[in-house]
């Protein structure tokens, strides 16, 4: 199962573990089940603090993989193979399992052990969603911390009964107890603020209590990162205030641009800056997004939390989410059909007819990554032009199951009311409205600037990005601004790094300056 490479990487790991730990697998003689414990076998190969049991009488979901403390009942399973993205996932959940500590906060800890009452938590993911192994990791961590908490991972892609009956159409699907907890991407400070709302008073109030930084960065992507580590490599109080560190990148696959790095994938890249940005001082607070900026004293930033931080100068970059279509139905069914992330959901529309908007190269790409999944995908373009690069144009028309249809406006999406059914759209050339059966929308038609927070602020351009000079700094003394918030050009993550360094050179100039004038003012 495990290839000599894998094997090696992974006997380094395993070598953490403190205290042994039992596997148990669930097979029923399926050819996957049979994967599944090949698997197992050899993980246990690896370490001595590892026991492997083999359950085929098992009534409950097979494959399936469990994993506990040795002598104890497990409260973490995998149901399907944990390979792909969530290959980390089972590394973390052996670890920890084994008595290798977690890094969060003390305070979170404590958080999730002082919960109470019984937590049943099952995450319905595929194994390509890059959003779903943060889901996973933290609900594993809590059912390793808590007993009260037990949780499964569930590969929809394995268990399709319980997709259709459950009707999941997007992943990370989270239930809790039988009922529908969250969609989408969570981090662990979500889940425990939507469990425990005492919990998020007291963070508020933490929050509220920090002293001023000398320069605040709002956004956590390439942009602010690159902000952060050049305010702090000056030696000043420096901070992050992001809603989801990564960003946007967090949902991108392919990296094949940034240059000296031949490709890599965004969850990758995102880990390396986060350690990057924690090798140096700097005060990281996540999960936490800013709803208003004021000018008094200090800069103050407020957060929908009801905190509010304050910092001499401060730098936003919050970047950019995926542009909605404003159709009907578009929201009705958003996670029933609609969705935007195709590397995550495409699993769940196996063997079935999509629709993708956009023909940029993000549209191009997603049809490319569906088309190996569905049994067709309809391509729907604004423009009388397809926006894509050459290459990408020439594989997705070499595919039998593409189809593109140019001058297409999409006036509606069509459901049942549980999910979608298909999508209706103008033929822009004749004025003919003609309609689609299909299974699922992918929307591809470019991102928004996530400013909608500062207008009446400062100076937005008319597609909402923020104005800045060279320098990055904005319409208001003291603030500046990068990457793809801004109106630079061109939204790439080299040139966002790039312009985070600018704007955190032009913030210490700034502070240097204002120090000057205040000790100039006090000596008049």
């Amino acid at each position: 199962m495990l290839d000599n490479t894998l094997k090696q990487q992974l006997d380094t790991y395993l070598q953490k573990i403190v205290n042994p730990i039992e596997v148990t697998v669930s097979s029923h003689d399926s050819n996957k089940g049979q994967e599944l414990q090949a698997l197992a076998t050899d993980i246990a190969g690896l370490s001595d603090k590892i026991s492997l049991q083999v359950d085929e009488q098992s009534q409950g979901r097979a494959p399936q993989m469990a994993i506990a403390p040795q002598g104890e009942v497990s409260r973490i399973a995998f149901a399907g193979i944990p390979m792909g993205h969530e290959f980390t996932s089972l590394v973390l959940a052996l670890l920890q399992s084994g008595g290798h500590p977690s890094k969060e906060k003390a305070e979170t800890i404590e958080q999730i052990q002082s919960l109470q009452g019984e937590l049943k938590f099952e995450t319905y993911i595929s194994l390509s969603c890059q959003n779903c192994p943060d889901v996973v990791q933290a609900l594993n961590l809590m059912a390793i911390l808590n007993p009260n908490i037990s949780h499964t991972m569930i590969d929809g892609a394995l268990f399709q009964d319980e997709v259709s009956e459950r009707n999941i159409m997007a992943v990370p699907s989270v239930y809790l107890n039988g009922e529908l907890f969250g969609q989408g991407r969570m981090s662990l400070a979500e889940i425990l603020n939507k469990l425990d709302s005492g919990g998020a008073d007291q963070q508020a109030a933490a929050l509220a209590a920090k002293a001023p930084y000398d320069v605040l960065v709002v956004g956590g992507g390439p942009a602010g990162a690159a902000a952060a580590i050049y305010a702090a490599r000056k030696g000043i109080r420096t901070g992050i205030v992001a809603e989801r560190f990564g960003g946007q990148v967090m949902d991108t696959m392919a990296i094949e641009n940034f240059i000296s790095v031949k490709a890599t994938e965004g969850p990758k890249l995102v880990a390396g800056l986060e350690q990057h940005v924690l090798d140096y001082d700097v005060d990281l607070v996540n999960g936490q997004r800013a709803t208003g900026l004021t000018q008094g004293d200090l800069l103050e930033v407020a957060l929908a939390s009801g905190a509010s931080l304050k910092s001499r100068a401060v730098i936003l970059a919050t970047g950019a989410r995926w542009r909605e279509m404003n159709v009907p139905g578009e929201q009705e069914y958003r996670g029933k059909g609609v969705a935007y992330c195709p590397h995550c959901d495409g699993p769940l529309f196996k063997g079935k007819k999509v629709a993708v908007i956009g023909g940029g190269n993000s549209g191009i790409e997603a049809a490319i990554d569906l088309a190996g999944l569905v049994e067709h995908v309809t391509v729907l373009e604004f423009s009388d032009q397809l926006r894509a690069d050459a290459v990408l144009l020439r594989k997705a028309r070499s595919m039998a199951n593409i189809s593109i249809i140019k001058q297409a406006q999409t006036t509606e999406v069509l459901g049942d009311g549980q999910r979608v059914t298909g999508l209706q759209y103008t033929d822009r050339n004749s004025g003919e409205s003609h309609s689609l059966q299909l299974a699922g929308v992918f929307v591809q038609i470019g991102l928004v600037p996530n400013t909608e927070w500062l207008k009446d602020t400062l100076e937005l351009s008319e597609y909402g990005e923020i104005e800045i000079d060279s320098r990055g700094q904005t319409s208001l003394p003291g603030v500046f601004a990068a990457g793809d918030v801004t109106t630079v050009p061109y939204k790439q993550i080299i040139i966002a790094m790039g312009a985070g360094a600018t704007s955190s050179l032009a913030a210490f100039d700034h502070l240097i300056r204002s120090s000057v004038d205040e000790t100039q003012e006090a000596a008049a």
